[in-house]
């Protein structure tokens, strides 16, 4: 899986955000392309980036181990499969990227 954006590193991390736990890719709903923010998708793309449904199946990635994960698991705060940490902060973004079906 690719995560797209703007001067991206091999952990996801792109222009706008890339500190140490920066590291996870977010599905956009209408082009089904994980970004690693909205504003990198909103510069890349035809469209702006369109929340997608907390049911999807899997609306992150983890930009360390690049495994897909439901919404439930990526609020847990780190990777499941291998506990690199996320970015805390990125709960202040959820309505951007996020819906609530």
């Amino acid at each position: 899986m690719i995560i797209y954006g703007i001067d991206i590193d091999g952990n996801g991390r792109c222009l706008h955000y890339h500190q140490e736990h920066d590291i996870v890719g977010l599905k956009c709903n209408k082009c089904k392309k994980y970004y690693a923010c909205y504003q990198c998708h909103n510069a890349c793309e035809a469209h702006t980036f369109e929340p997608i449904a907390v049911s999807d199946a899997a609306p992150v990635i983890c930009g360390h181990c690049h495994t897909t994960l439901t919404f439930f698991q990526y609020k847990k705060g780190a990777c499941p499969y291998c506990q690199a940490k996320f970015n805390p902060n990125c709960q202040l973004h959820e309505t951007i990227y996020f819906s609530k079906d």
